[in-house]
Order: C-alpha cells, then sequence, then structure tokens
C-alpha cells in the first residue's frame, strides 16, 4: 500500500464567522446548449483516445482540484479568507478550465450548515449570499458561478464519512455507507445537475486501493468477480446508473494499488495509479464513448517509490512507470487518460530538477508526458493549506511558486468565449435559465497597435464586479512583461486581482503582469482579472495601452 498526498492532508485551524439556520435545498439552473456554442460547451463524450466537446471538437481536461466538502468542514476551504467568487475567478484567471471538487456520501446524505465560511473579509463582505446554506446548497452556488466563466466542474466522490484523505479501507463503502447508498448518492447528483452541463463528469471514486502489499483482496481488486471487491464490477454499476438518469455524463473510472496479473505476479502503484488490469478486463459501460480512466501519480516527495533512485531518467519513467500502468491506454487508443491528481511543494527545486530521483526531475517528467501524450489533468491542488497548493492559505489570487504555475501553463487549453447564457450567480438556485445579467464584453479602441484586449464584466451585481482580461500579442515578436493600463469611466474601485498586480490612483487604473506570465509570444494571450466594488457606474473603459502603446 502507497500513500497519495491526500492522505497527509491536515486542515489548519482558521477562526472564521458562523453561519445561520438551514435554508431549504433548490433545484440548480438548467441551462441549454446555447446556439454557436464555442470550444467546449455542452457535455463531452469521448473518441478513442479523444474527449470532444457537444460540437465535436477536441478538448482537454486541464484544471485543479479544490477540496473541502469531503472533509469534516463540508465546504470548500478558503472561504475563510475570500469570497468563493474571487478563487473561482483566480482559477479562471490561471488559465485553467475545470474544477475537480471532492465530496463525501455524509455530505450528500446530511443537511450540514458549514460554519467554516467567514462574511468579512480584508476589503469588506464576502460570501454573502452563502449565508445559511447547506453544503449542497453552496455547492450549487459555485458550479453555477464556475458556468459564468466557461469552467466545467468535475465531481469526485472522495471518501464516505466526512474525513481527511482516501477512504481508508481501499473501498467504494463503509458499513455506515453502503454500497447501494453509494450509488444512491451518485442517482440523486445526477438528477440534481441533470441539464447543466457546467458538470460535465462524474469520478466514481478516489483512490481504490489494497489495505497492504501481501494482503492483495482486503481492499478493491480488479476482475476478480468477487462483487465486495472487484472495482471494475462496482465502477459498471455506479456508471450504469448515473447513465441511466443522464446519458450525456462522462464517467471517470480511477485505477486501484496493488494487483495480481493473470499471470499470479503481484504488481503496484500509488493508490488509483494502476490501470494495467484494464488491458484484460476494462470497464463496460451502457452508453458507449462516455468513459475515462483516471490514475494518480505522486513524486518522491509523497513516497520513495523504487523507481525514484539515482538511476531515475524521464525514459525510466515513461516507460516504466506511466507507459506501463496507465499510459497505454491513450497510446492504444482505448480511451481518454485524465491524470486526476499529481502535485508539488513550492520549494525552489520542485518544480523542475535534472537530480535523478529527485522530486523536481518527476514533476517536470510528468508535465512533459502528459504534454507530450495531449492527456487531460487536474493539478492537486489548489488548496492553500496543502503542501502542494498553488496558492497561500488566505487564497490570496496568486500563485506561490510563479516556477510551478509556468509549468502547469504550457499544459493549458483554453476553451472559447463562454455563452452569453448564464446560470445564475447569486440568490436561491431556481429552474430555468434566466438569472443574473449575462456577461458583458469590451474591445479597446483607438490607433492600431500590436496588441488586442478583451473586458469581460463575467459577473455583476449592485456595489460589485467581477472583471476577465485578456491581452493578444497581435505583433510578430514577443511581449517581455506588461503593465496594462486604462481609466475607469465610472466610479469603479479594484479591490483583488488575480494572474496580475493592481495599481489605481482616482479612476486611473493598471494591473502587472505577475511574474510567471509576463511573456506573451506572438498570437499568444494573457488572462487575468480583477474584482471590484462600484456606486453609480461600473462601465468599461474605452480604451486601453499596453506598456505606453494604445491597444486596439
Amino acid at each position: 500500500m502507497f500513500m497519495n498526498s491526500a492522505l497527509r492532508r491536515r486542515i489548519l485551524a482558521v477562526a472564521v464567522a458562523g453561519v445561520a439556520a438551514a435554508a431549504t435545498v433548490a433545484a440548480v439552473a438548467v441551462l441549454p446548449t446555447p446556439a454557436g456554442a464555442a470550444t467546449g460547451d455542452g457535455y463531452w463524450h469521448t473518441s478513442g483516445a479523444q474527449i470532444l466537446d457537444a460540437a465535436g471538437n477536441p478538448v482537454r481536461i486541464a484544471g485543479i482540484n479544490w477540496y473541502g466538502f469531503e472533509t469534516t468542514d463540508e465546504v470548500v476551504h478558503g472561504l475563510w479568507g475570500q469570497d468563493y467568487k474571487t478563487i473561482v475567478g483566480a482559477v479562471k484567471g490561471f488559465g485553467y478550465n475545470t474544477i475537480r471538487i471532492p465530496f463525501s456520501d455524509q455530505m450528500v446524505e446530511g443537511s450540514k450548515v458549514p460554519n467554516q465560511i467567514s462574511f468579512f473579509g480584508q476589503n469588506g463582505p464576502i460570501n454573502t449570499d452563502l449565508q445559511g446554506l447547506t453544503s449542497m446548497q453552496i455547492l450549487d452556488k459555485i458550479i453555477n458561478y464556475a458556468g459564468t466563466l466557461g469552467l466545467k466542474v468535475i465531481l469526485d466522490n472522495h471518501r464516505s464519512e466526512d474525513g481527511n484523505s482516501a477512504e481508508q479501507n481501499g473501498l467504494w463503502y463503509t458499513s455506515a455507507y453502503p454500497e447501494s447508498v453509494w450509488v444512491s448518492d451518485w442517482v440523486a447528483l445526477a438528477n440534481r445537475y441533470k441539464g447543466n452541463s457546467t458538470v460535465v463528469a462524474m469520478d466514481l471514486r478516489n483512490e481504490p486501493h489494497t489495505q497492504s502489499f501481501s494482503s492483495y483482496g482486503t481492499g478493491s481488486t480488479w476482475g476478480t468477480g468477487n462483487t465486495a471487491t472487484d472495482w471494475n464490477l462496482a465502477a459498471q454499476k455506479a456508471g450504469n446508473a448515473i447513465l441511466a438518469v443522464n446519458p450525456s455524463l462522462l464517467i471517470a473510472v480511477e485505477g486501484i494499488s496493488d494487483w495480481v496479473n493473470d499471470s499470479g505476479q503481484t504488481v503496484s502503484d500509488w493508490w488509483g495509479g494502476d490501470l494495467q488490469p484494464v488491458a484484460t478486463h476494462p470497464v463496460q459501460l451502457s452508453v458507449a464513448n462516455r468513459l475515462v480512466y483516471s490514475p494518480h501519480d505522486y513524486g518522491p516527495h509523497e513516497f520513495a517509490q523504487t523507481w525514484f533512485n539515482s538511476s531515475t531518467t524521464y525514459a525510466s519513467l515513461s516507460t516504466n512507470v506511466w507507459d506501463k500502468n496507465w499510459g497505454y491506454i491513450a497510446k492504444q487508443n482505448i480511451a481518454p487518460v485524465w491524470v486526476g491528481e499529481f502535485g508539488t511543494p513550492n520549494g525552489a527545486t520542485d518544480a523542475s530538477d535534472s537530480t535523478p530521483g529527485s522530486q523536481g526531475q518527476w514533476f517536470s517528467g510528468i508535465v512533459q508526458y502528459i504534454k507530450a501524450n495531449t492527456l487531460s489533468w487536474t493539478y492537486w491542488a489548489l488548496n492553500g493549506e496543502d503542501a502542494y497548493g498553488l496558492v497561500d492559505n488566505q487564497y490570496d489570487p496568486t500563485p506561490v511558486s510563479a516556477a510551478k504555475q509556468s509549468a502547469l501553463a504550457t499544459l493549458e487549453f483554453p476553451f472559447g468565449t463562454p455563452p452569453s447564457s448564464a446560470p445564475p450567480t447569486s440568490g436561491t438556485p431556481t429552474s430555468g435559465t434566466s438569472g443574473s445579467p449575462s456577461p458583458s464584453a469590451s474591445s479597446s479602441t483607438g490607433p492600431a497597435g500590436a496588441c488586442a484586449v478583451a473586458y469581460v464584466k463575467q459577473s455583476e451585481w449592485p456595489g460589485g464586479v467581477v472583471v476577465q482580461l485578456s491581452i493578444t500579442n497581435t505583433g510578430t515578436t514577443a511581449i517581455n512583461g506588461w503593465t496594462l493600463a486604462f481609466t475607469f469611466p465610472g466610479d469603479q474601485h479594484i479591490t483583488n486581482s488575480w494572474s496580475s498586480t493592481f495599481q489605481q490612483t482616482g479612476t486611473s487604473a493598471s494591473l502587472k503582469d505577475a511574474g510567471y506570465n509576463a511573456t506573451i509570444p506572438p498570437g499568444g494571450n494573457a488572462s487575468f482579472g480583477f474584482q471590484g466594488t462600484w456606486t453609480t457606474n461600473d462601465a468599461a473603459p474605452a480604451s486601453f495601452t499596453l506598456n505606453g502603446a494604445v491597444c486596439r
């Protein structure tokens, strides 16, 4: 048995304000796929090793994990320091297109009003529309808001009871939450989000595994035919139950850890990482082209696996570990592969290192492997309290390690412009397609220049606004370092920004690169944004200058 990083997670004790009594559960807004949908829109399906969007365009999951609902807090972490819209906006600004959200069966079954949420931050009220809501209703809010930004969400059944890490018994059920409850919870979630294509996939169970290397069968097996332990059979059962409710969803199946192959040889990998048995015992679902396999992989910081040593090379990892355990599934065009978890700390050499067997060698290697094989992925984790966290423990919208974010940025897969129709971002979710105002966009004007700027109000409410910007380099040489300046026509005031640093004097404001996104190659773009306040007018600026030159 090998532990993955989720096993060692410990939650910071954070003093936060309490919340009021529980409110009634409400249905989530259902959205149609808009006409002329952009790349990534709608539900997804598969073809061989590719994932395709509703229009048949190839897409890749390029996202991040945001955990907390599966813990005893029963809510994503970071809401003690930031508004949930700021955090989701930062995910978008960093360039990710998907959020994997872990949850527990206990969270789905209960009606807890979580108390690890603050309603007043450094710059005023935050999370005001979450007061009194249950965990499930908060999940609704996050999914709805992610949808307005054009993000996708994958739900991950991380464990049965609330707690940290994967379920210790290695199975998809416990005595308190038997298999029947696990399946019925998935059916309930499929019904809850049916028609909302922001929720694009269901990750059936986090990290099935054997309890120890010497006791194969005490935990999850694969292909044994034992209904109490055979993860393959269980995945088929839950996956088919979900597809009976919504045949448009992707079903993600993780690997196990230890496995006895047909020759009687025991092979081993990370929890959830071994998908070798797929070659002889594939998962078979009732709806074609809906299956994605999802391994987890970590470096020597997590555990000193035998393949991390003085002889380790990229070739040895790619051939003897990744190809062997799960990469072959994509290479042989069997199904798409989505690396659901991988992560590294924020030290100077943790993102890249030439030392054989080192953490940095592994991380730069797996980034290279994912890129070379055009695989899907979600980094573990966004959470600032995590050893591998992307941001700090107050969830300030700036990566702690610019080197790590720069490496991940090479794997990103941006979707097209978000659809003009969007689910509600505030108030109680209701059925139908109406809600808060649709995002509005404005482009800069003025003499032609080597840059173009898009300014999109992703969310707007009385007194507040969230704006997403992007700079496109329309010239023939790279932009190395940038400052975007503009004048507000109204009384807006920037309160925080992501993927940039801001300055404002009166109505004059500027946003500067965050370091890791300072270089914009010809034809490339940089995405970033801000949250702000306003009183009477929050109209878009009429023009923008980049490093002093007017953009168009």
